[in-house]
This record gives C-alpha cells, structure tokens and sequence, in this order.
C-alpha cells in the first residue's frame, strides 16, 4: 500500500538533496573548528596545555647585608617559611582555610580576608601568601598532610635579621609585609614581598631590594612541584656599609640604659656619624617577624615612646647649649667684642618681670669667654636685649637650626626658631622684648634636636662649614652652608669652650683629659615653669617629668683626630652631671680604649 494517497502528498523532489546538503554543511562546520583550534591557534592550546604542566614562580632576591665601618654585620638574611594557596590546585577553599586556621592559630577570618584581597593580584597557579611566616613545627605538620591539601604549598624566601636588635633600630629601621598603597606605586612589588618601612632600609629600599628570579617547574595533577629548572637566577641586593662604630654605638646604648634621651657622635670635618644612639629603642625583628594588634598597640602606646628617634626627631629646648650661637650672633652684628664686660649681679630686671641667673650671688663682671666658662645667664640677657629677635632667628638660621639637616633617614623635625611672623602667625600676638631674653639662653620657643646641635659644634671648629651628617661609608663631605663668623671669632668661640674644661669654674670641667683638647659647654634646659613648692625640693625628689634636660654639647682633638660628642638625657637635671659622665666615658673609649662602668 502506498504511503501517500493522493498526488498532494507526494515527497519533495529535492529532499535528498537537501539533505545531503545540511550532512555536507555539518561536515564543513566541524571541519573548519577543527582547522581554527588545531592548526591557527594549535601553538596557542599547546602552550596552555604545557602550563598545565609547566608553571612558573618568582625566586626572592635576598636584601643587601649591613656592615657598619669596621665590617661588622648589623643586618643579614636568614631562611623563612611561609604558606600559600595555589588556587588552581585546591578543590575546597573553604576547607581548606578553616584547616590552615586550625594548623596555625591565624583568625579564619583574617585568612579569609587576606584571600579576598590579594586574589587579584596573584594568578591562579602562582602561591597567594595566607601566612608570611611559619614555625619549624607548622612546616612540619603541614608537609606532613600535604598530599591531603593540594593546593597548600610552603613558599620559602629570605627574611631580615637584625643581629643587634633595638641598638641600631632608629637608624636601620625595619622591613614588613607590602601593603596596598605600596602595591600601586610599584610595579615590581607582589603581595607577600617585605619592603622598608622605617630607617635606611626605607630610604635605600631600591638598593636594598635586588631583582627577582624565576624558576620553572614540572607539576604533577595535585600541583607537587617534581622537577625545577631556573630560568633566571635572583640578583641580591646591594651591600651597604655605614659609617657607624658599632663599639661606639654599644657603648652609647649601654651610657643610656634606663635613661630617655640621644648620644651623637660626628666627625666634624666629613660629617660622617660614629654613634647615633636614641633610647629607649625597640626591636626591630618584632617588625620583621609580624606584630600582632595587641603587640602594636603596646609599643605604640608606650609612655617611654620607643618608636621615636630622638636623635631626630624629638626636640627640646637646648638651654645653656645655645649662648655659643647667641655669642657668635654678637660677633657677627658686632654688638659685642671679646673685652666688653657685664656686671651680674644674679638678676635682670625688664619693667615689671626679674629674670634670673642660675647663680643666686651672680657671676660680677663678665666677658664673652667667662660668659660660656661659667654659663652666665645675664651676660646673655643683656645681649639678647641689644640684638632683638630679628638678628638672633637670622644668625640662628645661619648656624644650621630650624631645618632639617638632611640626613639619610625619614622623617626628620627641623625644630624651632621663632620669629615676630611665626609669633603673629601661630599666635596672633606681636613679639615682646622679654622672649628676647628667654631666647638668649636656649629657653622659651626655640627648639632644636642633638643632631642640629652636633652639626653647628662641627661648623665652629672645621673652618665653619655646616656639613650635611653622613650615615654611609665612604660618603664625600657635603657642603650646605658657611657660618658667618670669622676665623677669629670662631676661635674665640672654640677657646672659650676648651676653657670651660679646664677652667677651675667651667661647667664641663669634668672632660678633662691627659694629652686630649677637649672642649665643652652644659645645658639644663627647663621643661616647665617651676612653682616656688618645687624650687624648695632637692633634685632626687622632684617630679621626673617636671625635671631639667640635660645637655653636653662637646669636642676632642688630638692630633688629626677630632670628634663631635652631643648628648641629650631627658629629666637628667644637670648637664655637668647629667649628660657630662656619660660624654667623658665616650672620649675614654675614643682616646684610651676604655669602655667604663655602666
């Protein structure tokens, strides 16, 4: 029987046709995808399909060592053991966090937000760092279940070691993990890497850092690395060696234990920096190792301020220090010559206020170098009378104060040198003629650091040169102004400081020493203005933060060795015997090879 019965149901003509047409057009289609995958892009998805087996991963260039002038290291590299994710090869991220949680007692949350945050920045089959660093027995525990993790991968690189720890950490600073805004503004940086934060190793960071390499390695289907070849070897960072002496710089740090304050030591004619001793310090392998929030807010908010560079950074009122800078302004404007005298009679008086000398029964007639000898107060009021504030900031500014000296670390204060502007402008008052006689004497406004005061002793006895302290071997000497004083007035500055030593009333009587010129002038700068209740009471019992600053501001030569010696102790009261034993234990170890008592 016919399957159409009528001639309207008859099967088209071309059927057969079109069907072989629609075969023929398939065939077509899957040939013409079969050309563009395995012969246009073929080298493209071998490429991919050797990845799959082929990864490749940085090698973490080592930082350059520190050595301080003698060649001792200060800074070293050591082996480091951090975990990563490798997200291609892990088949339950959140299994696998919450079991790294429990291996290494890291806040699951805490791992969960530093995926989140560098998953972006790290390809899939590189290691994304969850912990920088690990304990030998979280390594062990880890390798140990590995083949139950994949994904998991113990990343080893170099990691920072402070051989002296909190001695040198106001001046090497320390390295931490990068964060993001350093990730923005340096291409070569990767999540996990450890830049300087602080010290020389934030200023030399580039120097420091070296360049990564890179290594290839053959990976089986659960990501365990089984063959590695280096494709390009990490080149270390640069080495660097500093000008300091680690002996002296030991023997600073021991001067200041239990004390808050700063010891400088400079070579007067390079600028170059022997010691730069800030107390109390911190470890700066605390910062390397990874603080937790509890640690850093213990530091941070320590009453002892740790973390500040006094040397640098902390600034104080200078006292006594600053009449030799008061003195030279004299010189220079020519309102005072060496034979002009002054009667003190332990008092001034300026209309309704009496300013007052240290000595009760004043000093009598006083010229220029017993003015420094034996610190008169009022010889330096009268003075700062007749120059006025505006020749006592302009000479102060000369002479190397109320800006940064330019040293190689950050972050430094310029201290303080007011001016009727500064005034009117801070304040919004005029200047009145008694601050005058307040700045005269180190007091009131002004504001200096131990390292201004360093760099302007070295001025006075290196020709007047303001030199620019220099923290790295080998540094040529670098000019950044001249004092305005003539040989002959910077002489006479220089002998009245060495009288000051060796005069039977000088202040600083106590640096003398056999076969050594050595020159000197105290400092007791007040903190707060003293009640008459606080007058009466001895030192001992006084309030330590109501107590003096100390200062010693000092030089040595002999021979052709010549040394700048500052030291700064906070509520150490006197200079003399505040800052002065410490100064002299220094020029015996300098001179005699005598490291002292404690």
């Amino acid at each position: 029987m016919s399957l159409y019965e009528s001639k309207t149901q008859q099967p088209p003509k071309n059927g057969l046709l079109l069907l072989q047409g629609l075969i023929l057009l398939l065939f077509c289609i899957f040939a013409l995808r079969f050309w563009y995958l395995q012969i246009h892009k073929g080298e493209y998805f071998s490429e991919q399909a050797r990845n799959n087996q082929l990864r490749q991963d940085n090698l973490y260039a080592p930082r350059g060592l520190i050595r301080d002038r003698n060649g001792e290291l200060l800074a070293v590299n050591e082996p480091a053991y951090a975990l990563g994710i490798v997200r291609e090869d892990c088949k339950d991220l959140d299994a696998t966090l919450k079991t790294v949680s429990e291996w290494t007692g890291v806040d699951l949350a805490k791992l969960k937000k530093v995926f989140k945050k560098s998953r972006r920045r790290v390809k899939p089959f590189e290691p994304l760092i969850l912990v920088p660093n690990l304990t030998f027995e979280q390594v062990a525990v880890i390798e140990a279940n590995s083949l139950h993790w994949p994904g998991l991968e113990v990343v080893v690189r170099p990691r920072r070691k402070y051989l002296q720890g909190p001695l040198l950490s106001h001046v090497l600073g320390y390295v931490s993990e990068v964060d993001e805004a350093e990730l923005e503004d340096d291409s070569d940086l990767a999540v996990g890497d450890y830049v300087g934060k602080q010290g020389l190793e934030y200023v030399l960071e580039k120097r420091f850092r070296g360049i990564k390499g890179r290594r290839q390695s053959e990976v089986d289907a659960t990501g365990r690395r089984l063959k590695q070849r280096i494709l390009n070897p990490p080149i270390a960072g640069e080495d660097i060696d500093l000008s300091i002496d680690l002996g002296l710089q030991e023997l600073g740090g021991k001067l200041l234990e239990g004390k808050a304050g700063a010891v400088v030591v400079m070579n007067p004619d390079n600028g170059q920096i022997l010691a730069f001793v800030s107390a109390p310090s911190y470890d700066n392998n605390a910062f390397t190792d990874g603080l937790s929030q509890k640690q850093w807010v213990a530091l941070r908010d320590d009453p002892r301020t740790p973390l500040q560079n006094r040397v640098i950074q902390s600034v104080y009122p200078p006292g006594s220090v600053f009449k030799m800078t008061v003195a030279g302004a004299g010189l220079h404007y020519g309102v005072v010559t060496p034979e002009d005298t002054v009667y003190c009679p332990g008092h001034m008086k300026l209309g309704k206020y009496v300013f007052r000398c240290w000595k009760k029964g004043g000093h009598g007639e006083t010229d220029l170098e017993k003015s420094l000898v034996e610190s008169c107060d009022v010889y330096y009021y009268k003075l700062g009378k007749k120059l006025g504030i505006d020749r006592m900031s302009e000479y102060a500014f000369a002479a190397g104060y109320g800006k940064p000296t330019g040293i190689s670390l950050p972050h430094e204060k310029g201290g303080l040198i007011p001016t009727r502007k500064w005034k009117k402008r801070r304040f919004g008052e005029i200047w009145h003629p008694g601050e005058n006689l307040n700045f005269s004497i180190g007091q009131g406004y002004v504001l200096v650091t131990p390292l201004q005061v360093a760099r302007s002793i070295s001025s006075l006895i290196n020709g007047g040169r303001l030199l620019r302290p220099q923290l790295l071997a080998g540094e040529p000497a670098e000019e950044q102004g001249v004092l305005p004083l003539t040989d002959n007035q910077r002489e006479l500055i220089r002998k009245a400081m060495i009288a000051t030593v060796d005069k039977p009333r000088g202040t600083a009587r106590r640096l003398r020493m056999k076969g050594v010129v050595v020159g000197g002038k105290t400092g007791t700068a007040q903190v707060v203005k003293l009640t008459d209740e606080l007058k009466k009471m001895k030192d001992e019992d006084i309030p330590y933060k109501y107590r003096d600053h100390a200062w010693m501001a000092s030089f040595a030569e002999k021979g052709t060795q010549r040394y700048v010696v500052v030291c700064m102790v906070e509520h150490g009261l006197h200079g003399g015997s505040g800052a002065g034993p410490i100064v002299k234990a220094i020029y015996d170890y300098i001179f005699k090879g005598k490291k002292g008592k404690k």
